[in-house]
């Protein structure tokens, strides 16, 4: 019996390999449960302050960077990658033009939680139909999880300077998930080599020159930080040098040249919804909090709420030409009953002159 159970884990990694692929997954690769050195430099940034108010990474004790903590038992994790990227696309030309909003392309489609987490529960299902008496969990986003290390020790890539897994055929807008499992399956090889060179152009791109050096990023200074995960004010000295990005920010990406052979989603759910890969700044600003929450429903833009939405927007059309449409927008916004908004809005008002 033990020799039957074990032949079959020996050739698991070749099914498991067919059933992600035929789930729609992009690639998959297995590791050990353990994070090696990023462990020490997750806790060395922390130490840094440079999470700011993301106090979520600092919670749950050893468990984000050593997965035996987090689900004891688990002797293997399975790591898949799924590719976002719309198509067509193309990101430079609202980035140029200062009156659109620019939402991070990961976030114009629905949000690939559930749609990762559905994939991940049939995958595990049929490893256990495969081979059962086993423990498998998934995970997605949802839980205290160092992803990219685990990915990069499965093979899926290396951690390039901007701190975004790479893959060499497949550039890095992808989003990964895991599956912990007590399954002693044939382990991947790591993607050891980093193939970044001398290239720094993602370190160089950056607006709000949030680098410190490769792979140390002050998340104070991002602007996905700053407009997701900030709560409060966007501190003024940064404001001008957002442009028009309400939503998150893809420049250290979309500079890296092993971008060019990342490849467009064939997921409807990653297709644009509601216009927000190319929509004004101040028509979006205009919407109501009930337009708000029907148009991002099943979005990732819910993370920033209404009243976050409007700040975001608010320092968009700061940056944006002194157009009718423009001030017109901020206008209307001048009393509005959050003191938060009112501030950012003022703050784009004096931009104008105004």
């Amino acid at each position: 019996m033990t020799e039957s159970i074990d032949q079959n884990l020996e050739l698991l990694p070749e099914q498991i390999q067919s059933w992600a692929l035929e789930l729609g997954f992009s690639d998959v690769g297995i590791t050990l449960p353990d994070t090696g050195a990023h462990g020490a430099r997750l806790k060395d940034w922390l130490r840094k302050g440079f999470h700011g108010e993301m106090s979520y990474m600092e919670d749950h004790g050893d468990k984000r960077y050593t997965p035996t903590s987090l689900v004891e038992g688990t002797q293997r994790v399975i790591s898949v990658r799924l590719d976002y990227l719309p198509a067509p696309d193309n990101p430079g030309r609202i980035l140029t033009n200062p009156e659109k909003a620019y939402v991070t392309r990961y976030a114009t489609g629905r949000d690939y939680h559930k749609l990762m987490r559905k994939r991940l529960a049939t995958l595990a299902k049929r490893i256990d139909e495969a081979v059962s008496g086993y423990d498998y969990r998934a995970f997605v986003d949802s839980a205290p999880v160092l992803e990219r290390a685990l990915a990069q020790r499965a093979g899926l890539g290396w951690i390039g300077k901007n701190n975004m897994l790479i893959h060499p055929k497949a550039g890095s807008f992808f989003f990964l998930g895991e599956i912990f499992t007590s399954a002693p399956l044939p382990l991947d090889e790591p993607f050891d080599k980093e193939h970044c060179g001398s290239c720094a152009a993602c370190l160089d791109v950056c607006p709000t020159d949030a680098f410190e050096g490769p792979h140390k990023l002050d998340a104070r200074k991002c602007i996905s930080y700053l407009t997701i995960e900030l709560k409060g004010s966007i501190p003024e000295q940064l404001r001008s040098k957002m442009g028009n990005r309400v939503f998150g920010c893809d420049d250290c990406q979309l500079v890296c040249p092993w971008n060019k052979f990342s490849k467009p989603t064939a997921e409807q759910d990653f297709q644009p919804r509601h216009g927000l890969d190319n929509s004004e700044l101040a028509t979006l600003f205009l919407w109501t909090e009930e337009q708000f929450l029907k148009r991002t429903e099943g979005s990732a833009i819910r993370r920033t709420g209404y009243e976050g939405w409007l700040r975001n927007l608010a320092v968009g059309l700061g940056n944006a030409p002194s157009t009718i449409p423009v001030i017109e927008a901020l206008k209307q916004r001048a009393d509005f009953p959050s003191e938060m908004v009112r501030e950012h809005v003022h703050w784009a008002l004096r931009r104008h002159g105004l």
